[in-house]
């Protein structure tokens, strides 16, 4: 049986920690920064994780990770 290929442009966004959980950058903070909030801003700045709903899915596109 052959390998499985790993989904680059996944590979690039998201990362598996050491506990299996997908972690990602939020959107929305590349442009148009001056209509949102401080608050709103500084929140999108921490890093998230991918909900469970998600992680089936993305954990196909990362097979080795």
């Amino acid at each position: 049986m052959g390998k499985i290929k790993t989904h680059k442009a996944a590979a690039k966004r998201f990362s598996v920690t050491a506990s299996g959980k997908i972690k990602m950058n939020h959107e929305g903070r590349r442009h148009k920064l001056g209509l949102k909030t401080a608050k709103r801003k500084r929140i999108l700045r921490k890093a998230g994780y991918v909900s469970t709903a998600r992680l089936h899915d993305l954990k196909r596109l990362l097979p080795y990770e």
